[in-house]
Protein backbone atom coordinates (compact mmCIF):
# COMPACT_ATOMS: atom_id res chain seq x y z
CA UNK A 1 0.00 0.00 0.00
CA UNK A 2 1.38 3.40 -1.01
CA UNK A 3 1.29 5.89 1.86
CA UNK A 4 2.37 8.89 -0.19
CA UNK A 5 1.51 11.09 -3.16
CA UNK A 6 4.02 11.50 -5.99
CA UNK A 7 5.02 15.13 -6.47
CA UNK A 8 6.99 16.56 -9.38
CA UNK A 9 8.31 20.10 -9.66
CA UNK A 10 10.85 22.04 -11.73
CA UNK A 11 14.25 23.19 -10.53
CA UNK A 12 15.44 26.72 -11.26
CA UNK A 13 17.48 25.36 -14.19
CA UNK A 14 14.62 23.31 -15.61
CA UNK A 15 15.14 19.77 -14.29
CA UNK A 16 12.08 17.69 -13.43
CA UNK A 17 12.49 16.71 -9.79
CA UNK A 18 10.52 14.32 -7.60
CA UNK A 19 9.43 14.02 -4.00
CA UNK A 20 7.21 11.74 -1.94
CA UNK A 21 4.54 13.63 0.01
CA UNK A 22 3.08 11.85 3.05
CA UNK A 23 0.04 14.04 3.75
CA UNK A 24 -0.23 13.85 7.53
CA UNK A 25 -3.41 13.90 9.63
CA UNK A 26 -4.76 17.29 8.55
CA UNK A 27 -4.03 20.23 6.25
CA UNK A 28 -2.19 22.25 8.87
CA UNK A 29 0.05 19.46 10.16
CA UNK A 30 3.65 20.55 10.81
CA UNK A 31 6.07 19.62 8.04
CA UNK A 32 9.12 17.38 8.34
CA UNK A 33 11.60 17.25 5.47
CA UNK A 34 13.66 14.04 5.13
CA UNK A 35 16.91 14.52 3.21
CA UNK A 36 18.85 11.42 2.05
CA UNK A 37 22.50 10.47 1.86
CA UNK A 38 24.74 10.87 -1.17
CA UNK A 39 23.70 7.83 -3.22
CA UNK A 40 20.29 7.37 -1.64
CA UNK A 41 16.79 8.67 -2.30
CA UNK A 42 13.25 9.01 -0.94
CA UNK A 43 12.77 5.25 -0.61
CA UNK A 44 15.19 5.29 2.34
CA UNK A 45 12.62 7.00 4.54
CA UNK A 46 9.48 5.06 3.67
CA UNK A 47 9.21 3.26 7.01
CA UNK A 48 10.02 6.34 9.07
CA UNK A 49 7.79 8.64 6.98
CA UNK A 50 4.78 6.30 7.24
CA UNK A 51 5.36 6.16 11.00
CA UNK A 52 5.64 9.94 11.39
CA UNK A 53 2.76 10.81 9.04
CA UNK A 54 0.29 9.96 11.80
CA UNK A 55 1.23 13.38 13.25
CA UNK A 56 3.19 15.23 10.56
CA UNK A 57 3.26 15.96 6.88
CA UNK A 58 6.48 14.35 5.67
CA UNK A 59 8.31 15.26 2.45
CA UNK A 60 10.99 12.93 1.08
CA UNK A 61 12.69 14.32 -2.05
CA UNK A 62 14.93 12.59 -4.56
CA UNK A 63 17.89 14.92 -5.05
CA UNK A 64 18.74 15.72 -8.65
CA UNK A 65 20.39 12.72 -10.29
CA UNK A 66 18.78 10.22 -7.91
CA UNK A 67 15.71 8.03 -8.08
CA UNK A 68 12.88 9.59 -10.05
CA UNK A 69 14.48 13.03 -10.30
CA UNK A 70 16.12 13.97 -13.60
CA UNK A 71 19.84 13.57 -14.10
CA UNK A 72 21.83 16.73 -14.60
CA UNK A 73 23.71 17.05 -17.90
CA UNK A 74 26.22 19.22 -16.00
CA UNK A 75 27.63 16.98 -13.25
CA UNK A 76 29.44 19.94 -11.70
CA UNK A 77 25.98 20.92 -10.39
CA UNK A 78 25.94 17.90 -8.08
CA UNK A 79 26.84 19.84 -4.95
CA UNK A 80 25.11 20.76 -1.68
CA UNK A 81 24.32 24.40 -2.45
CA UNK A 82 22.49 23.40 -5.65
CA UNK A 83 20.65 20.61 -3.84
CA UNK A 84 19.58 23.09 -1.17
CA UNK A 85 18.25 25.46 -3.80
CA UNK A 86 16.23 22.62 -5.30
CA UNK A 87 14.69 21.80 -1.93
CA UNK A 88 13.74 25.42 -1.30
CA UNK A 89 12.10 25.26 -4.74
CA UNK A 90 10.05 22.24 -3.64
CA UNK A 91 8.93 24.07 -0.50
CA UNK A 92 7.97 27.10 -2.58
CA UNK A 93 6.00 24.95 -5.02
CA UNK A 94 4.08 23.41 -2.12
CA UNK A 95 3.72 26.77 -0.32
CA UNK A 96 5.43 25.55 2.82
CA UNK A 97 6.89 28.19 5.10
CA UNK A 98 8.31 26.48 8.20
CA UNK A 99 9.61 22.93 8.50
CA UNK A 100 11.77 20.56 10.51
CA UNK A 101 14.57 18.58 8.87
CA UNK A 102 15.73 14.99 9.33
CA UNK A 103 18.96 14.58 7.35
CA UNK A 104 21.07 11.49 6.83
CA UNK A 105 24.77 11.99 5.99
CA UNK A 106 24.77 14.47 3.06
CA UNK A 107 21.21 15.33 4.12
CA UNK A 108 22.52 16.34 7.55
CA UNK A 109 25.00 18.74 5.94
CA UNK A 110 22.19 20.15 3.82
CA UNK A 111 20.06 20.63 6.94
CA UNK A 112 22.78 22.77 8.52
CA UNK A 113 23.19 24.76 5.30
CA UNK A 114 19.46 25.36 4.86
CA UNK A 115 19.22 26.57 8.46
CA UNK A 116 22.09 29.00 7.82
CA UNK A 117 20.27 30.40 4.78
CA UNK A 118 16.77 30.55 6.28
CA UNK A 119 16.96 30.20 10.07
CA UNK A 120 13.49 31.62 10.54
CA UNK A 121 12.01 28.75 8.51
CA UNK A 122 13.80 25.76 10.06
CA UNK A 123 12.07 24.74 13.30
CA UNK A 124 14.21 21.75 14.40
CA UNK A 125 16.88 19.45 13.04
CA UNK A 126 17.85 15.78 13.30
CA UNK A 127 21.41 15.05 12.12
CA UNK A 128 21.81 11.35 11.28
CA UNK A 129 25.45 10.24 11.49
CA UNK A 130 27.05 13.40 10.14
CA UNK A 131 28.11 16.69 11.60
CA UNK A 132 30.40 19.67 11.03
CA UNK A 133 33.49 17.45 11.13
CA UNK A 134 33.69 14.24 9.08
CA UNK A 135 36.12 11.40 9.69
CA UNK A 136 38.55 11.05 6.74
CA UNK A 137 38.21 7.25 6.94
CA UNK A 138 34.52 7.40 6.10
CA UNK A 139 35.02 10.00 3.38
CA UNK A 140 37.69 7.82 1.75
CA UNK A 141 35.44 4.75 1.91
CA UNK A 142 32.54 6.61 0.28
CA UNK A 143 34.79 8.06 -2.44
CA UNK A 144 36.08 4.55 -3.19
CA UNK A 145 32.72 3.30 -4.47
CA UNK A 146 30.54 6.24 -5.53
CA UNK A 147 30.05 6.30 -9.28
CA UNK A 148 32.48 3.43 -9.91
CA UNK A 149 31.39 0.94 -12.61
CA UNK A 150 30.04 -2.35 -11.30
CA UNK A 151 29.10 -5.60 -13.00
CA UNK A 152 25.40 -5.67 -14.01
CA UNK A 153 23.14 -7.84 -11.88
CA UNK A 154 20.12 -9.74 -13.16
CA UNK A 155 18.29 -10.53 -9.91
CA UNK A 156 17.66 -9.09 -6.48
CA UNK A 157 19.39 -11.95 -4.67
CA UNK A 158 22.60 -10.93 -6.40
CA UNK A 159 21.99 -7.30 -5.46
CA UNK A 160 21.42 -8.30 -1.83
CA UNK A 161 24.71 -10.19 -1.84
CA UNK A 162 26.50 -7.16 -3.30
CA UNK A 163 25.02 -4.95 -0.59
CA UNK A 164 26.11 -7.39 2.13
CA UNK A 165 29.65 -7.41 0.76
CA UNK A 166 29.85 -3.62 0.52
CA UNK A 167 28.04 -2.60 3.71
CA UNK A 168 28.28 -5.62 6.00
CA UNK A 169 30.54 -3.82 8.46
CA UNK A 170 27.91 -1.13 9.03
CA UNK A 171 25.04 -3.53 9.72
CA UNK A 172 26.56 -6.57 11.44
CA UNK A 173 23.21 -7.98 12.59
CA UNK A 174 21.43 -7.88 9.19
CA UNK A 175 19.85 -11.15 8.02
CA UNK A 176 19.55 -12.29 4.40
CA UNK A 177 16.01 -10.89 4.38
CA UNK A 178 17.28 -7.55 5.68
CA UNK A 179 19.85 -7.35 2.89
CA UNK A 180 17.18 -8.18 0.31
CA UNK A 181 14.97 -5.38 1.56
CA UNK A 182 17.92 -3.01 1.82
CA UNK A 183 18.88 -3.62 -1.80
CA UNK A 184 15.36 -2.81 -3.01
CA UNK A 185 14.96 0.31 -0.91
CA UNK A 186 18.37 1.89 -1.31
CA UNK A 187 20.62 2.71 -4.25
CA UNK A 188 19.50 0.08 -6.80
CA UNK A 189 16.54 -0.32 -9.13
CA UNK A 190 15.39 -2.76 -11.79
CA UNK A 191 15.71 -1.29 -15.29
CA UNK A 192 14.45 -3.71 -17.95
CA UNK A 193 15.48 -6.76 -15.95
CA UNK A 194 18.93 -5.43 -15.02
CA UNK A 195 19.66 -4.23 -11.49
CA UNK A 196 21.48 -0.91 -11.75
CA UNK A 197 22.42 2.03 -9.57
CA UNK A 198 19.46 4.30 -8.86
CA UNK A 199 21.67 7.36 -9.20
CA UNK A 200 23.74 9.14 -11.82
CA UNK A 201 27.42 8.06 -11.53
CA UNK A 202 28.17 11.71 -12.27
CA UNK A 203 27.47 12.59 -8.64
CA UNK A 204 31.06 11.49 -8.01
CA UNK A 205 32.20 14.65 -9.83
CA UNK A 206 30.66 16.86 -7.16
CA UNK A 207 32.14 14.65 -4.45
CA UNK A 208 35.63 14.97 -5.93
CA UNK A 209 35.27 18.72 -6.39
CA UNK A 210 34.21 19.05 -2.76
CA UNK A 211 37.19 17.18 -1.38
CA UNK A 212 38.49 20.37 0.27
CA UNK A 213 35.64 20.51 2.78
CA UNK A 214 35.02 24.00 4.20
CA UNK A 215 34.95 24.60 7.94
CA UNK A 216 31.37 23.73 8.88
CA UNK A 217 31.59 24.55 12.58
CA UNK A 218 30.40 28.15 12.08
CA UNK A 219 27.42 26.79 10.10
CA UNK A 220 26.69 24.26 12.85
CA UNK A 221 26.88 27.01 15.50
CA UNK A 222 23.95 28.77 13.79
CA UNK A 223 21.70 25.99 15.14
CA UNK A 224 22.11 27.51 18.62
CA UNK A 225 18.79 28.00 20.40
CA UNK A 226 17.01 25.50 18.16
CA UNK A 227 16.03 21.90 19.03
CA UNK A 228 18.71 19.58 17.60
CA UNK A 229 19.15 15.81 17.84
CA UNK A 230 22.25 14.01 16.60
CA UNK A 231 22.18 10.26 16.00
CA UNK A 232 25.46 8.37 15.71
CA UNK A 233 25.97 4.78 14.65
CA UNK A 234 27.94 3.03 17.38
CA UNK A 235 30.55 1.83 14.85
CA UNK A 236 30.33 4.78 12.44
CA UNK A 237 33.46 5.64 10.46
CA UNK A 238 32.12 9.08 9.44
CA UNK A 239 30.96 10.70 12.68
CA UNK A 240 33.32 10.14 15.62
CA UNK A 241 32.47 10.12 19.32
CA UNK A 242 34.90 13.01 19.77
CA UNK A 243 33.03 15.11 17.20
CA UNK A 244 29.69 14.40 18.90
CA UNK A 245 31.21 15.43 22.24
CA UNK A 246 32.42 18.67 20.67
CA UNK A 247 28.97 19.27 19.15
CA UNK A 248 27.36 18.82 22.57
CA UNK A 249 29.85 21.24 24.14
CA UNK A 250 29.12 23.92 21.53
CA UNK A 251 25.33 23.47 21.65
CA UNK A 252 24.51 22.70 25.29
CA UNK A 253 20.85 21.89 24.52
CA UNK A 254 21.71 19.32 21.84
CA UNK A 255 20.41 15.77 22.32
CA UNK A 256 22.72 12.93 21.30
CA UNK A 257 21.82 9.26 20.91
CA UNK A 258 24.02 6.33 19.90
CA UNK A 259 22.38 3.63 17.77
CA UNK A 260 23.78 0.21 18.77
CA UNK A 261 25.42 -2.11 16.22
CA UNK A 262 25.27 0.44 13.41
CA UNK A 263 27.94 2.01 11.26
CA UNK A 264 27.32 4.71 8.71
CA UNK A 265 24.46 5.30 8.66
CA UNK A 266 21.57 4.17 10.84
CA UNK A 267 18.52 3.34 8.71
CA UNK A 268 16.21 5.15 11.18
CA UNK A 269 14.06 2.02 11.34
CA UNK A 270 15.98 0.82 14.42
CA UNK A 271 13.93 0.90 17.65
CA UNK A 272 16.54 3.14 19.32
CA UNK A 273 16.41 5.61 16.42
CA UNK A 274 12.61 5.67 16.31
CA UNK A 275 12.36 6.23 20.05
CA UNK A 276 14.95 9.01 19.97
CA UNK A 277 13.21 10.77 17.07
CA UNK A 278 9.73 10.39 18.57
CA UNK A 279 10.87 11.71 21.96
CA UNK A 280 12.77 14.59 20.36
CA UNK A 281 9.81 15.65 18.21
CA UNK A 282 7.41 15.46 21.15
CA UNK A 283 9.75 17.53 23.33
CA UNK A 284 10.35 20.14 20.64
CA UNK A 285 6.57 20.48 20.28
CA UNK A 286 6.21 21.06 24.00
CA UNK A 287 4.88 17.50 24.21
CA UNK A 288 2.14 17.95 21.60
CA UNK A 289 2.13 16.77 17.98
CA UNK A 290 1.28 20.12 16.43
Amino acid sequence: MQHHADTYYASADGLRLYARDYAGPHAGAPVLLCLPGLTRNSKDFDGLAAHLSVRYRVLCPDLRGRGRSARDPKPENYRPDVYGGDIFGLLEALRIDTFGVIGTSLGALMAMGMNALAPQRVTRVVLNDAGPELDPRGLARIASYVGKPSAPMTNWAEAAQRMAENYGAAYPDFTAADWGNYARTSCYRDIDGIIRFDYDPGIAVGLANGSATPDLWPVFDLLAGKPVLVLRGEISDLLSEATVAKMCARLPGLRATTIPARGHAPTLDEPAARTAIDDFLAASNGGSPT
